[in-house]
């Protein structure tokens, strides 16, 4: 989060934070305070139960808890729905993305 990353938060710019391993998850508050005190819109994603990050996001999505090897599946279920989500509101075809072909037939 540091440099070119923190560069990029401006206020009201939507930031998703993933907060889904426990021995990381001093370090995720930390950077998500960061991100706070430059006025980002921050949506956080943690587990049923931790109280910690749904303090200090604007907005939670709650996963459940699972076996460490699991949670990176159980998590991008969330983050797929919004981008997903996100698209069809914006109007975009999210059958067939833009220069989707372009990078499949490139050898």
């Amino acid at each position: 989060m540091k440099h070119g990353t923190m560069a990029l938060i401006t206020p009201g710019v939507p930031v998703i934070a993933l907060s889904t391993q426990k021995h990381l998850r001093d370090k995720t508050i930390s950077n998500i305070k960061e991100i706070k005190a430059r006025d980002a819109f921050v949506v956080g994603v943690t587990t049923i139960g931790d109280d910690d990050v749904s303090e200090i996001v604007d907005e939670v999505m709650y996963i459940p808890e699972v076996h460490p090897f699991l949670m990176p599946i159980i998590a991008a279920i969330p983050l797929q729905l919004l981008a997903y989500y996100a698209g069809t509101v914006r109007g975009y075809n999210v059958d067939r993305p833009r220069n989707l072909a372009k990078s499949l037939t490139v050898e």
